[in-house]
């Protein structure tokens, strides 16, 4: 086992397991962990005044940073162990190589140092110890705060310690036998490699976490009465479950129904429908609009492309729509921002439909960076229509979610990258940035459009159903 297992475990047992003996078929690339070494090289780079060099040598030669290097060794009861330190950092002491000694350091993403940077520097520290032949009383928890490189000072100390060991028994164990259960903590599962095999066996046993708007927390409510899966769920009369629900100050007992509705639509693959909540939408889209997509680095808060779809009527073939992406190149944001309001203001009348609070709040702030005045931001504000809220008040889907990737694929929308996502074009927007080649930006645009067009297809899909209503 290695401080990646350590590190999977910590956060999911099933993880670890996988990540040991899991097809490597299942697993799909995730760009969030391409994202965060880039990031991570990036910040260690920064700290070590670019003096970061690769493996042994780099250590026998003293230099100030080291990665890439693997250490193997035997902990306690023959258990073999292979650390992967994120990064070395050179300090005073004495070690196996002269007059100096490295230390553990690991990357923070955020504010809070968690239990997974506690036992990664713990682990690591045990195998250091003896591999530079150097006691190792603290480790180093590296993070950026307003664009600022911060260090936290941990303290190795032996209850720490212990408890790792304990961890690594428990991850030896679980690495020798059979697979563990899915989480009952779903939402830790979005950017996990494994999702999509852990979904297709979630679905298959009916898991409640499955369901829309149901967590860990009302998943163990309901199990404590005796709903234990969604074929139970859904074949509970919708008063029975309320009645059984409404003790709970913490869970709202008027969900029963949705979670009910949500629960048969899952199994049946039927929408529901709820609420007649579209008739704006009919009205107002009538004379044309715009679809808004943009593209984000929500670490940098910057967003770095806006997408417009104008799109006149409906019966427009889809290849005629005009679609414009606007850059938003940190050297040019006047430039972007022009272009934007230009877009806004060519058609005043048309209302702006998104997919998400996001697009909105981000043309407040252009508008307030801009100098509108309050009268202007609320008027332009006004134009700007949320599907995601649209539909969900609308409709109850046969689906565990309801992102526009769920939503337009359900409704035969594809997109024409393969495995794509936000955080794909946000590594593609870093390796841009990176290497300045444009097949990245081109990438980028198709993903964008692609988002536009989804957006598109459920805007048809309400406006329509308006339409046969009345």
């Amino acid at each position: 086992m290695n401080s990646l297992h350590l590190k999977s475990f910590t956060r999911c047992k099933r993880k670890a397991w996988l990540d040991f003996k899991g097809k490597k078929s299942f697993e799909v690339w995730s760009p969030h962990k391409a994202i965060d070494k880039i990031n991570q090289f990036k910040i260690f780079s920064e700290f070590c005044n670019g003096e970061i060099y690769t493996g042994l040598k780099a250590c026998e030669n003293g230099y100030q940073g080291v990665i890439g290097l693997k250490i193997k060794g035997n902990l306690f009861q023959n258990i073999n162990a292979e650390i992967r330190p994120q990064l070395l950092v050179k300090t005073k002491g004495k070690s196996k190589w002269g007059q100096y000694k490295y230390l553990p350091a690991v990357y923070k993403l955020g504010h809070k140092t968690t239990k997974e940077h506690l036992f990664d520097l713990a682990f690591c520290s045990m195998l250091l110890e003896s591999f530079q032949e150097s006691k190792i009383e603290n480790g180093l928890v590296i993070s950026t705060f307003d664009k600022k490189v911060k260090v936290e000072e941990i303290y190795l100390n032996k209850k720490l310690r212990k408890k790792v060991l304990n961890v690594l028994l428990n991850l030896d164990e679980c690495l020798k036998g059979s697979i563990p259960e899915i989480t009952q903590d779903r939402k830790k599962c979005t950017i996990c490699s494994w999702q999509k095999f852990c979904d297709k066996e979630a679905k298959e046993n009916g898991y409640l976490t499955d369901i829309d708007g149901i967590g860990s927390k009302t998943a163990s409510l309901l199990k404590a009465k005796g709903i234990i899966n969604t074929q139970i769920l859904a074949s509970y009369k919708e008063k029975q479950l309320r009645e059984k629900l409404s003790k709970f100050k913490d869970l709202k007992y008027e969900k029963a129904s949705i979670f009910v509705k949500q629960a048969k639509a899952y199994i049946s693959g039927e929408p529901y429908f709820i609420s007649n909540k579209t008739n704006d939408l009919l009205e107002k889209t009538c004379s044309g609009f715009y679809i808004f997509d943009i593209e984000s680095n929500p670490d940098e808060k910057h967003d770095f492309l806006y997408g417009f779809l104008k799109v006149n009527n409906l019966s427009i073939k889809k290849e005629d729509l005009i679609y414009e992406p606007i850059l938003n190149l940190k050297n040019n944001k006047g430039e972007s921002y022009r272009q934007i309001i230009e877009i806004l203001f060519s058609n005043k009348e048309w209302p702006v439909l998104h997919y998400g609070e996001t697009e909105k709040i981000s043309i407040i702030n252009i508008a307030k960076n801009l100098n509108f005045s309050d009268q202007e931001i609320d008027s332009l504000a006004s134009r700007f229509i949320d599907l995601h809220t649209l539909i969900r008040k609308s409709w109850i889907l046969p689906l565990k979610n309801y992102g526009l990737k769920t939503v337009s694929h359900w409704l035969g929308f594809e997109w024409v990258q393969k495995n794509v996502s936000g955080s794909k074009a946000l590594y593609w927007w870093i390796q841009y940035q990176i290497t300045e080649n444009e097949i990245f930006l081109k990438k980028i645009i198709q993903y964008n459009k692609d988002d536009c067009l989804a957006t598109l297809k459920i805007a048809e899909y309400l406006i329509k159903d308006q339409l046969k209503k009345n």
